[in-house]
C-alpha cells in the first residue's frame, strides 16, 4: 500500500513538471506561439521588400537601357533643359482666401 501512494506522488510530480515544461519552459507553447509571430512579421517584411527591389531592378534596367529615362531623370530632379529650349515657369495667382490667411475663413473665426 505505502509503495502504491509512492508511485501515485512520484507520476503526479512527473505530470507537473512535464506540464510547467510544456506551457513554460524553453520550446513551450508560449515559446512557439512568439516564434510563429515572428515568422509571420519577418514574412511581412520580407514580401515590401522584395516589392521595393523589383521596383529598384526596373529602374536600373530602364536607366541602363536608354537615354529616356535618364533625360526624364535630370528634367524632374536636376532640372535641366535641353540646349535651344525655353524654359518657362508658370505661377498660379494666388487666391483671395489664401491672400488673406485665416481670417478669410469664417469657420477659422472665433464667436
Amino acid at each position: 500500500m505505502r509503495w502504491q501512494r509512492l508511485l501515485v506522488l512520484a507520476l503526479a510530480g512527473l505530470l507537473v513538471v512535464l506540464q510547467y515544461r510544456l506551457w513554460w519552459g524553453q520550446g513551450g507553447t508560449r515559446s512557439v506561439a512568439s516564434l510563429e509571430h515572428q515568422v509571420q512579421q519577418q514574412t511581412r517584411d520580407n514580401g515590401g521588400l522584395r516589392q521595393r527591389n523589383a521596383a529598384l531592378k526596373a529602374e536600373v534596367e530602364d536607366l541602363k537601357s536608354g537615354e529616356a529615362a535618364v533625360e526624364e531623370r535630370a528634367r524632374s530632379e536636376l532640372g535641366m533643359i535641353k540646349p535651344g529650349e525655353t524654359f518657362y515657369r508658370v505661377v498660379e495667382p494666388e487666391s483671395p482666401a489664401h491672400a488673406q490667411g485665416e481670417a478669410a475663413d469664417p469657420a477659422a473665426q472665433a464667436p
